[in-house]
């Protein structure tokens, strides 16, 4: 059951809204679940809501952090944007720099005699 329940929420709009630092009380809370469906207690039960309500797992708790699911597509769009942006720079962190300096820019005319200033 954790499993299924940890599967849900990553593929949940919600997951767009959590930052890197929010897995691992994410963590902690699969261990609470976890412990709950191996030996259920009222303790346990109360820790998992109150916990829950952190993350916006219950419609309540996602109308009292005040997201709706149009804010979580916004949020979407804005970490794969972020992401496109992360790679693209990873990218260009693992490519030689001397690179450049190869490359014949299109629209100098070497032919002309003018000094290209790059800038």
């Amino acid at each position: 059951m954790t499993r299924a329940w940890w599967r849900d929420l990553w593929h949940s709009p919600m997951t767009d809204e959590y930052l890197r630092a929010d897995e691992h009380a994410l963590y902690r809370l699969a261990v609470l679940i976890d412990m709950f469906w191996l030996e259920p207690t009222k303790e346990l039960a109360g820790e998992i809501r109150l916990q829950q309500q952190a993350f916006g797992l219950t419609p309540l708790d996602r109308r009292r952090l005040e997201w709706s699911i149009e804010q979580v597509n916004a949020a979407q769009s804005r970490t794969h944007a972020r992401r496109e942006v992360q790679e693209n720079a990873e990218e260009q962190q693992h490519q030689d720099p001397r690179e450049l300096l190869r490359q014949k820019p299109k629209d100098i005319d070497l032919d002309s005699g003018d000094i290209p200033v790059v800038g």
